[in-house]
């Protein structure tokens, strides 16, 4: 499998991604994940329509839960032939409890916990970690990668302005 350094920090420390680097214009890959009653998931469950998704290393944490909570709110603005999707290894019973308690509605969670397909597919697996890296990428309804945003520092948010500019220019 592809590694990759230099190009991610976890407060501070440098840490390889496993898998390929996609490319805006890059055919998005295929992936396998499950929802949160366990039902599996492919990037055909979203055919035809514009896919946020984000990567989280895990929902229990203050940034990603911070970052989830912002997508929401940005999500409950958008037309309906757009999806939000938040990635992460976090178990299907965590995030459901999780979007139950911070009343998240809108994001679709899904959980890469069987074989981080998604994050072996995208190359965001944090090979230290086996979690995800924070990163955002949007797909066209034609599955067509048309914006990525790895962000630099796990520990730190998105530039999600720049996240919801790129997703207006598909809509």
């Amino acid at each position: 499998m592809n590694e990759r350094t230099g190009i991610i920090t976890f407060k501070g420390n440098p840490f390889t991604l496993v898998g390929p680097e996609l490319k805006v214009g890059d055919k998005a890959p295929d992936f396998s994940v499950v929802d949160n009653g366990l039902a599996p998931v492919t990037l055909a469950s979203y055919a035809g329509m514009i896919k946020i998704i984000s990567s989280v290393p895990s929902i229990d944490t203050p940034v990603c839960d911070a970052e989830v909570r912002k997508f929401n709110q940005g999500a409950a603005l958008l037309p309906g032939n757009v999806v939000v999707l938040t990635v992460s290894a976090d178990l299907p019973f965590a995030q459901k409890r999780w979007c139950g308690a911070a009343g998240i509605d809108k994001v679709v969670m899904l959980s890469d916990y069987r074989d981080r397909s998604f994050a072996n597919s995208y190359g965001v697996l944090i090979k230290e970690l086996l979690l995800l890296t924070r990163a955002i990428f949007i797909v066209d309804a034609n599955d067509v990668v048309r914006y990525i945003q790895i962000v630099p520092e796990v520990t730190s948010e998105p530039d999600y302005d720049a996240v919801i500019a790129a997703a207006r220019k598909l809509i």
